[in-house]
């Protein structure tokens, strides 16, 4: 959806100059695209791509070498262990399932606690900030010990490390307080 799909809402304060789609509330400027707030865009692409991540995991934990051509090549770019095997399947069920809990929370679940909602969205903004930084100093080691062949720090500084640290930034809206949530 380009530009034609933002819209400006009505809002009893004087407009903001900016982008369209842009308003006034007394919390601060909001960009709503359709129905839907900045906040709601962001965290709805983070709670997604945590989701497909834990999709990716179950995958690995039933067999697949997804996206690479066999489970050692896996093993050497993604878990770091050049030589080594995977984890087992139930370390990537356990991974697939804090991913898919973070999800929700960061997509709003539980709807009816808002507290725990905020709380957790919190500890994955947090997980997933350590996580990068980590990466991105070379240190994935501290977390996952073993995590240190050429391939997996060279992907880990180029694409889990950015990617983690973009997903904590997109999530951080949904530990924020607020009246709407």
């Amino acid at each position: 959806m380009g530009l034609a799909g933002m819209r400006r809402e009505p809002s009893d304060a004087a407009p903001l100059i900016g982008p369209a789609g842009m308003r006034r509330e007394p919390g601060g400027a909001t960009l709503t695209v359709g129905d839907m707030s900045a906040r709601d865009v962001s965290t709805g692409f983070a709670a997604t791509g945590l989701g497909t991540i834990a999709a990716v995991h179950l995958a690995w934990a039933a067999g697949s070498s997804w996206p690479l051509a066999d489970r050692s090549e896996l093993a050497d770019a993604v878990v770091g262990r050049a030589g080594g095997g995977v984890p087992p399947p139930s370390a990537c069920v356990a991974v697939a399932g804090a991913l898919t809990i973070a999800s929700a929370l960061i997509g709003g679940r539980p709807a009816v606690d808002p507290r725990l909602r905020r709380a957790g969205a919190r500890a994955t903004v947090a997980v997933l900030g350590v996580r990068g930084s980590l990466g991105l100093l070379g240190r994935t080691d501290i977390l996952s010990p073993g995590s240190a062949s050429p391939r997996f720090r060279r992907l880990d500084r180029r694409i889990y490390s950015p990617l983690c640290l973009a997903l904590a930034a997109l999530a951080l809206p949904a530990g924020l307080n607020s009246s709407a949530r």
